[in-house]
């Protein structure tokens, strides 16, 4: 597994591990969780924009495919 630094205030690193002792879980387990639910998100919100782009020019899209 890749690992990263991300760079936290002392303020953000606080506020971290305090909702993670609230939680029951750990800093690392809070930012991950936290990582994967906004690659869903834009996941999700590319893929919108892509179909919405492919309905806008599905004639032209049409046509270069022939």
């Amino acid at each position: 597994m890749d690992q990263m630094i991300i760079p936290l205030t002392g303020a953000e690193r606080a506020e971290l591990a305090d909702l993670a002792d609230a939680t029951g879980r750990t800093p690392e387990e809070l930012a991950l969780g936290a990582v994967r639910a906004h690659l869903r998100a834009e996941r999700g919100r590319v893929a919108d924009e892509a179909a919405r782009l492919a309905r806008l020019h599905a004639p032209l899209l049409e046509r270069l495919g022939q």
